[in-house]
Order: structure tokens, then C-alpha cells, then sequence
């Protein structure tokens, strides 16, 4: 399986723009820019859609896991806040924080299961920064 995106960037880093499209056309010339991505402008960012993919991959991963071990979540959130360094031009964490409703679960297992399923989604794989989870469980 292979997805994929493009990028195309006009101008300088400071005064240029671009645009992102992705294969499905969730993205589909999507602007991003300087202001969006070091400030706050309008527009998306690269470690914003990696924390997109990144919390999208863990509730996944997680889901699969809770059913294999007999479990159905009635809803998972995850929220993964992406931390770059900008002097280094380094990501350098990815915390996770997750809010799950699941029935007959106690906390014990559905925190083995959960970091189970960070360790092993894809995405987590893909990034060698540091990633941390937060997982509560709620009724």
C-alpha cells in the first residue's frame, strides 16, 4: 500500500506560500506558509498533519487492539500535540493524550493495551522522536 501527497512552495521561506494536495483529495491545495507554520497564520503545517496522522494511526492501532483483546471502545479521542524545536528545525516529541469510553475495561488492562498500541501504530514507528501518552479512562 502507498499514499501519497504533494507539496508545491512559491517564493522565499518568509514571503512564499504553498499549497498541500493529498492522493484523496482530503487536502486539496491546502495553503500553508511561514506565518502558519512558526507563527500563527492561516493555513495547515507539516506538525500539524503529523499530529493528525499520529493520534488518527494510535486510536486505530488501539481500536484493534481492544478488539482483539474482547473489547469494544464506544469512542476513543486521541489528541497528539507535535513539539518542534525551531532553532534546530527538529521534532522532538509527540505527546499523546487520549480520552476513551469503554466498557467492562479496568484500568490495569486498558493502560497495557494503550501503550501497546502507541508502540506499535505505524506512525509511532515512523517517528524517532520522543513520544509520550496520556490515556484516562472515562465512564
Amino acid at each position: 500500500m502507498k499514499r501519497s501527497a504533494t507539496a508545491v512552495w512559491k517564493g522565499s521561506i518568509k514571503e512564499g506560500s504553498g499549497v498541500l494536495t493529498s492522493e484523496s483529495k482530503t487536502l486539496d491545495n491546502t495553503p500553508y506558509s511561514f506565518k502558519s507554520r512558526f507563527e500563527s497564520g492561516t493555513g495547515t503545517n507539516p506538525e500539524e498533519l503529523i499530529g493528525a496522522a499520529h493520534a488518527g494511526c494510535f486510536a486505530m492501532a488501539l481500536s484493534l487492539e481492544l478488539g482483539k483483546a474482547g473489547f469494544t471502545p464506544e469512542s476513543l479521542e486521541a489528541t497528539a500535540t507535535v513539539t518542534m524545536d525551531a532553532d534546530k528545525l527538529e521534532v522532538t516529541h509527540s505527546d499523546l493524550v487520549l480520552k476513551a469510553k469503554i466498557p467492562s475495561i479496568n484500568d490495569e488492562a486498558f493502560q497495557q493495551i494503550a501503550a501497546g498500541a502507541k508502540a506499535g501504530c505505524p506512525i509511532s514507528k515512523l517517528l524517532k522522536a520522543e513520544i509520550s501518552l496520556q490515556a484516562e479512562l472515562i465512564s
